[in-house]
């Protein structure tokens, strides 16, 4: 194996919920501290949720080997469950015997629950992968939360699952149930590289290793790449990749490395499947349009179609006929005989773009659309000005000249 290879005494990135290997990021001490809080508190129903591989079932355990002894805790970690099934497998965690039917389970449940918390005891269930249980069992485990005094709840639930389970709780007929969550939190993925790297470093101390740099900066950023921040996915590709530098004789996991196990695993970044592209960064552009567009998009916002077709003051010095009845939607208050007189001169389209075309690009970086804030070189748009021209204004407040829809005046 790669540990001696490496200096490590153990794996340091298995898939199995290891609590030594908790790296906990600020949404993970927010989640501990509401299930510190509940618990201790007896406030009843607390919720859990986060993406899939971002550490749940390590927290849980985390927690649960640090309890008091005096907790007693039931942990259910397959949702799928029918209700007889689901308190069987309660009677069982909570050490109830001599019961035939739910009733029976359901007493002795009540007097266990009564007895330890008149002690000053806590009592825990603890519901895993909450998302997938059915419809009744999440009514019985509603029903579980009337086991209370005056003024405090006798059983502590902790429902925990994926994001779906939001969904689940806001179902109609589960509305009951949503209303008994007393606190609700959740796990999100690493945010950033910096943590990723964190996380990495964390793990491979963990593991006995004198040498956090095994991967390098290049291959730490793709793995977040990759991996989306999810603890589970990072765990992957770094045990893959170790093994391949093992077997490669690399002392220092390079990018390359990570390139290929994502590869393998059908885990590369989205942009980049089956394509060998790579998405642009904040700093890249992406192309709208091509200048001559640009050109005619600036001279319409100016109400000059025609600027740079031709020239502006031709329209000016041409003759005014106002409407002729027989506009076509989109009426621009002069007569046909105008119209036609402008678009036949040698100017028409000459002067959009004189200079070899060039694609016009937009930042994404930019909070702001370029065309809405031109530079000082460039013609202004103005969307919401009355025209200064008496030509074109036509009794209207189009910025495009477009006239009265081709009525005649």
């Amino acid at each position: 194996m790669y540990t001696d290879f490496y200096g490590l005494k153990e794996l340091p990135f298995a898939l199995t919920p290891d609590p030594r290997y908790l790296y906990f990021t600020p949404s993970h001490t927010e989640v501990m501290a509401n299930l510190h809080y509940g618990i201790e508190s007896g406030r009843g129903l607390i919720v859990v949720t986060g993406e899939v591989g971002t550490g749940k079932t390590t927290l849980l355990r985390w927690m649960m080997r640090r309890l008091d002894p005096t907790v007693m805790i039931a942990y259910v970690f397959n949702p799928r469950l029918s209700v007889a099934e689901f308190y069987q497998y309660l009677a069982a965690l909570f050490n109830i015997g001599g019961w035939e039917s739910k009733s029976d389970l359901l007493i002795g449940l009540r007097r266990m629950l009564e007895g330890r918390h008149n002690r000053g005891l806590r009592t825990v269930l603890v519901v895993d992968e909450g998302h997938g249980l059915s419809t009744e069992v999440l009514e019985e485990i509603r029903l579980l939360c009337n086991f209370e005094s005056d003024t405090a709840k006798h059983l502590q639930i902790v429902l925990t699952g994926q994001p779906e389970l939001r969904d689940v709780l806001n179902q109609p007929d589960l509305r009951q149930l949503k209303q008994r969550v007393a606190l609700r939190c959740e796990i999100t993925a690493l945010p950033n590289v910096e943590e990723t790297a964190h996380y990495i470093s964390s793990r491979l101390k963990v593991a006995g290793s004198t040498r956090t740099e095994i991967f390098s900066p290049g291959a730490v950023d793709y793995i977040f790449r990759c991996s989306a921040g999810i603890p589970r996915n990072i765990n992957n590709l770094c045990d893959n990749a170790l093994l391949n530098g093992f077997a490669s004789g690399a002392t220092v996991i390079s990018r390359a490395v990570i390139e290929q196990v994502a590869k393998t695993f059908d885990m590369l970044p989205r942009n980049e499947h089956g394509s060998g592209l790579v998405a642009p960064s904040a700093e890249t552009t992406a192309r709208i349009f091509n200048s001559s567009a640009r050109a005619e998009l600036w001279a319409a916002g100016d109400g000059n179609v025609g600027a740079g077709v031709s020239d502006v003051t031709h329209a000016h010095n041409a003759p005014a006929t106002f409407g002729n009845g027989k506009g076509n939607g989109n009426g621009n208050g002069f007569d046909n005989g105008h119209m036609q007189d402008s678009c036949s001169t040698d100017e028409n389209f000459s002067l959009v773009s004189p200079a070899p075309e060039r694609d016009f690009v937009y930042d994404y970086s930019r909070h702001s659309d370029p065309l809405a804030n031109p530079s000082p070189a460039s013609p202004s748009i103005s969307f919401d000005r009355f025209r200064s021209d008496p030509l074109t204004r036509v009794g209207t407040t189009d910025p495009f000249g477009r006239g009265n829809n081709g009525q005649s005046l």
